[in-house]
């Protein structure tokens, strides 16, 4: 039993530093920050609650995304491209026709007014 301290300090470790690299929207039923605190303060306890019921699902091998992330992460959030309320959208796309139609107008207006064109 003299290794069971070691044990102890790697397992708590490894589970702290799984938790800094987990993804913030993935990590289960507490905040990421609190499962560092979990982990840091009590180490065995909070090593074998994180992996039981903080850890995301699929294991310990690491997550790479598909695509390289964005300089803006707010984007790379999963479920953003889904339309939250499509009426809005709609309201949203035809104002954008609306502006550019009314754009080319005013361009169209301008080229045949300028004299040097």
């Amino acid at each position: 039993m003299p290794y069971l301290g070691l044990i102890v300090i790697i397992l708590g470790v490894v589970c702290l530093v799984d938790v800094i690299v987990a993804e913030e929207h993935a990590v289960r039923n507490l905040p990421k920050v609190a499962w560092v605190v979990v982990v840091l303060l009590m180490p065995l306890i909070g090593s074998a609650l994180w992996i039981v019921a903080g850890r995301p699902a699929g294991g310990f091998a690491p997550r790479r995304p598909l695509a390289p992330p964005s300089g803006f992460p707010e984007y790379d959030r999963p479920g953003r491209h889904v339309a939250q309320r499509s009426e809005e959208d709609e309201e949203f796309l035809r104002r954008c026709r609306e502006r550019a139609e009314e754009q080319r107008r005013i361009a169209r207006e301008q080229r045949q007014n300028d004299p040097n064109a």
